[in-house]
């Protein structure tokens, strides 16, 4: 009989949180699930790693008894090194993150615990997929995205994902009938303008609350943000290797050996 596949599950709003819960139940029935995340919400945490404290990852009881349990106290890519390294008996056949609560299209992939997660496992050989739903309540619906969910797990269990790259799927919050498929993208040119709520407490000290607008400078009808604002999930492949490869010629004209 064929080994089923073993899916490392993970996230960075935290083990209890109800996107983990949902696609801890959709992974079940694709394969052999493991959680390890954060025993604590670690959104906007990017590809942070613990190196001057102490990790604990302790096993979590849960009623359903088929599948493991594990909460980490350190952020999302920690979750990921720790799975890897001390609890699986063996390389996943994939690493799925989230559902986050709230998107990671364009820019807010730099910011996101969720898929820093996914980048980790990518970095470990591991075909991985962060999963976000444009809804920041806590009560977020999960249910019409679940199908989508399944399928693009699926998708990449059969065919595999591309070498060096993980994939970026965001959702729009819409009823399951109101979705109008499903696109792959390129990330948006957008960023954030800061804004700085300054405020001062009871004791007279300033302290600040980070706010600020998202803007979408992009016109394209081939990107993460158009397809979400017209109803489409948008599926972008992201890779890690951060070199800009179109900048190596320029800078060699630079006299930088004279």
């Amino acid at each position: 009989m064929k080994e089923r596949p073993l899916i490392l599950v993970t996230n960075d709003d935290g083990i209890t949180a109800p996107g983990i819960r949902m696609l801890i139940s959709i992974m079940k029935e694709l394969g052999d699930v493991v959680v390890v995340a954060p025993d604590k919400p670690q959104s906007a945490m990017g590809h942070a790693i613990t190196v001057n404290n102490t990790l604990y990852c302790n096993a979590v009881n849960n009623d359903e008894q088929d599948h493991r349990e594990f909460s980490c106290s350190g952020t999302p890519a920690d979750c990921v090194k720790l799975a890897v390294n001390e609890v699986l008996d063996r390389k996943p056949d994939l690493c799925v993150s989230g559902i986050n609560h709230g998107s990671n299209s364009s820019i807010n992939v730099i910011y996101s615990g969720t898929m820093s997660a996914a980048v980790e496992a990518g970095i470990e050989g591991i075909p991985a997929i962060g999963f976000s739903l444009c809804d920041y309540s806590w009560d977020a619906d999960f249910e019409p995205i679940r199908n989508h969910v399944r399928t693009i797990a699926e998708e990449a269990l059969k065919n595999g994902i591309p070498k060096s790259v993980v994939l970026n799927v965001n959702f729009p919050k819409l009823p399951e009938k109101e979705i109008r498929g499903i696109k792959v993208c390129r990330q948006a040119k957008a960023n954030w303008v800061e804004e700085f709520d300054k405020r001062t407490n009871p004791m007279g000290k300033e302290y600040y609350w980070l706010t600020g607008r998202f803007i979408n400078q992009d016109k394209g009808e081939d990107t993460d943000e158009w397809a979400l604002a017209n109803g489409f999930v948008s599926v972008v492949p992201v890779q890690f290797d951060l070199t800009a490869h179109h900048a190596i010629q320029d800078l060699n004209t630079w006299k930088l050996n004279d």
